[in-house]
């Protein structure tokens, strides 16, 4: 049965002119038009190979003033909503290619996710990696049954190889992309949470330039129900997609591939389609801090007992920056589609955050180096429960009088509140005591 309304003609309206596929894969479906029909095909032939994560309600809910729902994709077999587009792609390809294998080129979650389903539907998978690539994401690679290849210094020199040996050896190399199959596997979250939670008055997506996930599920949201507002949410440092959007087509200057802590949400916008999709049918972008980020990480840490990176926090990001006051009330899904955060960079952003949180602060104070001072500024810390991480004393190179010490000491509170009781305090017995500040 054919359906037909109002949202599939803005799909048609939107890819009305669609580019030829490009030179990075040779999948036919480049040039299809994504309907909701192909969405729900994609639905009902991943179901078996994919988890239906759950939409839950969150306790961060009260502390925003709204009823908030988190679909919690980073529990997916890979960590990654990635994997719903992949098994779609590599279910669609014809049997010969399946046959002949596929090559993928970079440390990303989508080359994750190749690694994994590759190597369930026995199709020969291929993964080439620089040598700078984290050792962490070989071992993963590896583990999830593809045959992990070093080869040079940089990620261009590994793209250049995996193409070289795709025309060599007739492998389908794979780079992640909007064509028809793999938005609408993609697209399959949106139906899953018009399912999971009714009566949704929004729905959060993180946007930046791999946008493939707000466009796909934006097409499912809008034909099942144009009254959802569609929200991306990307990193101010590197705006892609309002750039993109601006400009009328794909603008990769904004983008930013230097740092592994953002992940994809900083890759080049990488196709007409999805940009055209996001153009129609999402409501609204919006743009957060880098602290903001750290701060959702942590809330959702906290609050959900969730480990995610900065690709799967930053959708909630904008609800603790507060860029969405108009959602006060209403009912919203916020989608956490990532959590493979490197575990070095994990403890740099807890402690991170709780600075930004005002949780863990440091001062400097200078007391006389007799027995008994020390105790003194102890029982101020212990009466105002303040817990101590780290306490220093420089004796050499103070400049204030002679037999001094200065002592810099880093302490844990509660909130802000009790940060402003704690420095309260101290000035009263320690009117010269400063505050290193974040």
């Amino acid at each position: 049965m054919k359906i037909v309304s109002r949202n599939e003609e803005l799909l048609r309206d939107a890819l009305s002119c669609l580019p030829q596929p490009s030179s990075r894969t040779s999948l036919a479906s480049c040039n299809r038009l994504i309907r909701f029909e192909d969405i729900s095909a994609a639905a009902f032939k991943i179901q078996c190979g994919v988890q239906k994560t759950p939409c839950m309600y969150s306790r961060l809910s009260k502390q925003y003033g709204m009823d908030i729902y988190l679909k919690k994709e980073f529990l997916q077999y890979t960590g990654s909503v990635k994997e719903r587009g992949v098994l779609y792609l590599l279910m669609s390809l014809p049997q010969e290619q399946q046959r002949k294998g596929v090559i993928v080129a970079s440390d990303s979650n989508f080359s994750m996710a190749v690694a994994h389903h590759a190597s369930e539907l026995r199709v020969p998978v291929f993964v080439i990696l620089s040598t700078s690539t984290a050792p962490a994401r070989v071992r993963m690679c590896r583990d999830y049954g593809a045959m992990v290849i070093s080869y040079g210094t940089t990620g261009k020199d590994s793209q250049l190889h995996a193409r070289r040996l795709a025309q060599e050896n007739g492998y389908l190399y794979l780079e992640e992309e909007d064509s028809a199959v793999y938005l609408s596997g993609l697209g399959t979250v949106g139906l899953e949470m018009y399912e999971q939670v009714p009566k949704l008055d929004a729905v959060i997506f993180p946007a930046g330039g791999h946008c493939g996930l707000l466009a796909g599920s934006a097409a499912a949201l809008k034909h099942l129900n144009p009254h959802i507002s569609v929200i991306g949410v990307e990193s101010e440092s590197f705006p892609v997609l309002q750039e993109s959007l601006k400009a009328g087509h794909p603008n990769d200057d904004q983008a930013c591939n230097n740092h592994h802590f953002y992940g994809d949400v900083s890759g080049v916008c990488f196709g007409s389609n999805s940009l055209q999709l996001t153009g129609k049918l999402v409501d609204k972008v919006v743009a957060v801090r880098e602290e903001d980020i750290l701060i959702s990480m942590l809330r959702l840490l906290e609050y959900e007992r969730a480990t995610v990176d900065a690709e799967g926090a930053i959708g909630l990001a904008a609800l603790v920056a507060g860029k969405l006051p108009e959602l006060k009330g209403k009912r919203v899904a916020v989608v956490i589609c990532s959590g493979n955060l490197e575990l070095h960079l994990l403890q740099q952003c807890i402690a991170r955050a709780l600075t930004l949180d005002n949780r863990v602060c440091r001062f400097s104070l200078v007391i006389s180096d007799c027995p008994g001072d020390m105790s003194k500024l102890l029982e101020i810390l212990a009466r105002e429960e303040a817990r101590v991480l780290d306490i220093k004393q420089e004796r050499t190179f103070v400049t204030s009088e002679l037999f001094t010490v200065e002592v810099i000491c880093t302490v844990e509170t509660r909130d802000k509140i009790h940060t402003a009781q704690l420095r309260n305090a101290l000035l009263e017995r320690y009117p010269t005591a400063a505050w290193t500040e974040r």
